[in-house]
């Protein structure tokens, strides 16, 4: 008896009981012949995370395993009570977006006792060594792209200046935020540096800019305090943006003190994940850049890196320095992420088949 039966058995019983009493998303389970993968989202309010679900799931299904995908609505409790019960399900291999990087350690100690190998997806999570492999998007090259789409649109190679510039940053609990920053950072600090780019508000540090949740509605009541109490007399330039539903609450905001005028044109506001309504938005001319990162590509990615991994063959990665999590550094497959604004959006977002023409109208 192999040791994956032996835990499957030991665990039959448990997993009866929590499908009689209603487990935690049994509606999200299917089964399958090469196994069972559970899959941890964190929240169905942003576009790209129900994406990212149903591509897992329609990747890992062609390929014969079975899926258990659970959406914990950024409630960090209710995420590690979803994953307990895809290990007492007997999950053979378990997929998580954390919520918050550094809550898991104690879930992932009781999946590595069940001998159940861990990727985290997307986001790193920290702070624990049964952590097996980690996808992700080459998220410093984000920010950079974020950056020196500001640096461009301003023409700051050739312009004196000053523009002003504000900086909003994502969840502190979500590493990729702390990329994000030091990306678009290595871009725009020389600028800040020289005076050509001038963050009035003066909050330039991760801990005075970072917006808990990636909350757009955090976002917008931050811009309305910026901009009554730095810009009466001055306008502003640009936004460093690293998430489009950020971006959309920044526009709101300016929107609400006359931006968006002949008169008063909206600033550069860049953002991530090329979501529907930051596209619409582009296109209207208001947000002016997104980041996309093909997340049809990452669930591919991710599904090779479990099949290897189950079959006991090499993993797929391409980095095995950048991603330190505190204890361990975490073998990585890193994708590209592309810059997108009115220019490239049809070719790069509809000439893909990300987006039909229909759902950016």
């Amino acid at each position: 008896m192999t040791p994956r039966t032996t835990k499957a058995l030991a665990l039959l019983g448990a997993a009866l009981l929590l499908t009689g009493c209603g487990g935690v998303g049994d509606a999200a389970r299917s089964e399958g012949e090469a196994g069972t993968v559970g899959i941890a989202m964190p929240t169905q309010s942003s576009e790209r995370w129900i994406n990212d679900g149903q591509n897992m799931v329609a990747e890992f299904e062609a390929r014969g395993f079975g899926t258990d995908l659970q959406y914990a609505e950024d409630v960090v409790e209710d995420q590690v009570s979803q994953i307990e019960n895809m290990i007492t399900r007997g999950a053979d291999v378990l997929v998580i977006a954390a919520i918050d990087g550094e809550a898991l350690g104690d879930v992932l100690d009781m999946a590595a006792s069940s001998d159940i190998p861990v990727i985290a997806y997307d986001r790193l999570i920290r702070g624990s060594e049964n952590v097996d492999y980690y996808a992700t998007f080459d998220n410093f090259e984000v920010g950079v792209l974020q950056g020196q789409y500001i640096v461009d649109a301003l023409d700051l190679e050739n312009e004196e200046g000053p523009f002003n510039i504000e900086l909003f940053g994502g969840s502190p609990d979500d590493n990729n935020a702390y990329f994000f920053y030091d990306g678009a950072m290595s871009v725009l600090q020389p600028h800040i540096d020289d005076g050509t780019l001038e963050v009035r508000s003066g909050q330039t540090s991760m801990e005075q800019i970072a917006t808990q949740r990636w909350d757009g509605s955090i976002a917008q009541s931050r811009m309305d305090n910026l901009l009554s109490a730095h810009y009466s007399s001055e306008d502003v330039d640009a936004v460093l943006s690293p998430y489009d539903g950020i971006s959309l609450g920044v526009i709101e905001s300016l929107r609400a003190v006359g931006y968006g005028t002949e008169s008063k044109p909206l600033p550069v506001v860049t953002g991530q994940d090329a979501e529907a309504a930051s596209v619409k938005s582009i296109i209207a001319g208001e947000q002016t850049q997104t980041v996309f990162k093909d997340t049809r590509a990452l669930a591919t990615q991710t599904v090779d890196m479990v099949e290897a991994l189950l079959a006991g063959e090499e993993v797929p990665v391409n980095d095995t320095e950048t991603y330190d999590n505190g204890v361990k550094v975490v073998p990585s497959y890193l994708l590209e992420p592309v810059s997108v604004d009115v220019d490239n959006y049809h070719d790069v977002l509809i000439g893909s088949g990300y987006y039909e023409e229909s759902d950016l109208q």
